[in-house]
């Protein structure tokens, strides 16, 4: 079994305006769906990726304004790592510096990271890299030769890094490309979200809250191959959940042996099976069970706008 890399992160977040007026106005990514937690349908789930929300694009948030904030610590995903075109990072450090964010280079694996945080606390880095292709979701500042093109990757914090990495390799394919310092490098066959450094320095536990990651999601390329993973990865002495309808990906989850909890979604459906691409994140799309509920849910999520971004190509 081998997969093609990350399929998306999910991360707890606080207010949903500031959530959006950093990953749509600051970051320029394209907010794809707007719809609810299915486990706590009182909860936005908000998902940000490039244009069609591809698999390897795709950030989500759980926003609970005034919720507690989160410690950063083993079990969980440490940075998440966005890629821009090759001769694109100067641009995101004037960018960044320009709108108050404060941005600090990192060297690791030969390779330059900004490194930031945004409002809420998640540790975020841009690195630039010729791999994957270019994002056609352009706004007035950012164009296709600066914008995001998805994820780079991960650095993951374990609290049994040796565990982690042969599962990544021996469980789940990915290769071993190297060591440097105090973090073992991974990669993936995708041209985005595949390349996942994981930190040999077990650091405390992480709790978690406002600001941390709540799990990485891998990519499965359709509903057969997920019910293989299911069984591989309960070959390998894992207690893995039934699938789960996410509505435009369906999902396993199961906790590996460093504490990390893990998904493994589908390719397909995807967001446009119940929106057009031009339309992609505008209305509050509910799944069947919920919509009964509408107005109740409507009344209790927190309004918020998406910034504008004048010169989009949608």
């Amino acid at each position: 079994m081998r997969t093609e890399g990350i399929h998306h992160i999910t991360a707890i977040v606080g207010h949903p305006q500031e959530n959006a007026d950093f990953y749509a106005g600051v970051l320029g990514l394209r907010l794809v769906k707007k719809t609810v937690n299915f486990d706590d349908p009182g909860t936005y789930h908000l998902y940000f990726g490039n244009k069609t929300g591809e698999p390897g694009t795709i950030i989500t948030f759980f926003p609970w304004a005034n919720a507690f904030p989160g410690k950063i610590g083993s079990g969980q995903v440490g940075v998440t790592t966005y890629v821009v075109p090759e001769g694109a990072l100067s641009f995101w450090e004037n960018r960044l510096t320009n709108l108050n964010v404060h941005v600090q280079k990192e060297e690791r694996f030969g390779e330059t990271f900004l490194a930031f945080e945004d409002p809420h606390g998640l540790q975020l880095e841009i690195v630039a890299r010729s791999r994957g292709s270019k994002s056609d979701w352009e706004t007035e500042d950012i164009s296709s030769n600066e914008a995001i093109k998805g994820f780079g990757g991960a650095i993951l914090l374990s609290s049994r890094p040796e565990q982690t990495g042969k599962l990544l390799t021996e469980g789940m394919g990915l290769q071993l490309i190297g060591q440097e310092g105090d973090y073992i490098r991974y990669e993936a066959p995708a041209a985005l979200g595949n390349i996942i450094d994981i930190k040999q320095t077990p650091v405390g536990s992480g709790e978690m809250g406002v600001g941390m990651v709540h799990h990485i999601a891998w990519r499965a390329a359709d509903d057969a191959e997920q019910i293989e993973w299911q069984e591989h990865i309960r070959n390998l002495g894992y207690g893995v959940t039934d699938v789960r309808d996410r509505q435009y990906f369906n999902a396993i989850y199961f906790r590996e042996r460093g504490h990390l909890l893990f998904e493994i979604a589908t390719d397909p459906p995807g967001f446009m099976r119940d929106e057009p691409v031009e339309a992609l994140g505008e209305e509050l799309k509910l799944p069947e069970q919920f919509e009964a509920q509408r107005e109740k849910i409507e009344q209790h999520v927190l309004p918020f706008t998406v910034p504008v971004q004048k010169g989009e190509k949608a």
